[in-house]
């Protein structure tokens, strides 16, 4: 996948400028997409466990976004989160690694602001590998969503997936 890929599986939940999160943000592929969306009149805060991933994403940003402010921060998602109160999170390819999702989602969804909504980038299969754990195939994250407090989540978009077939975004509300 490329940053267009990255893009059209974010831009159906991107509405309007605001303060979003990428969570597992790694080098920083879905937070440039999100950067392109949001534009300088966005704030994205990039959390990552990983605090090189980090300086390659902050160096992306500086080179292709430099007006958009973007917030690195190195942290696990998994744990409670010291950020401000979020229009939006991204979770890209980074909720699969996660054994029990359920309780982490409804932590997540207390960072979200009235309004608020998660956008979930995910394979779309029932099993996993070594490098894709714990997928969440779209039926699954319906039901998952709403255990964890969502009441409206929709599909997005998709893309062919070399590794599991195909991968889909979907937003919750």
């Amino acid at each position: 996948m490329n940053h267009a890929d990255h893009v059209a599986l974010l831009r159906a939940g991107v509405s309007g400028p605001g303060v979003w999160a990428d969570l597992g943000a790694g080098a920083g592929a879905f937070t440039l997409a999100l950067a392109e969306l949001l534009g300088p009149a966005g704030v994205i805060y990039a959390v990552d466990r990983d605090p090189g991933a980090l300086r390659e994403l902050a160096r992306a940003v500086r080179e292709r976004f430099p007006a958009v402010p973007v917030h690195p921060r190195a942290a696990d998602f998994t744990q409670p989160l010291d950020l401000p109160p979020l229009d939006g999170l991204v979770l890209a390819n980074s909720l699969h690694f996660v054994p029990d999702q359920l309780p982490v989602l409804r932590r997540l969804r207390q960072q979200l602001g009235a309004g608020g909504r998660l956008i979930l980038v995910e394979y779309n299969a029932e099993a996993g590998n070594r490098w894709v754990p714990h997928p969440i195939p779209y039926p699954a994250w319906v039901a998952l969503a709403r255990q964890a407090g969502f009441t409206d989540t929709r599909w997005l978009a998709s893309r062919p997936s070399r590794f599991l077939r195909e991968i889909y975004s979907a937003v919750s509300a």
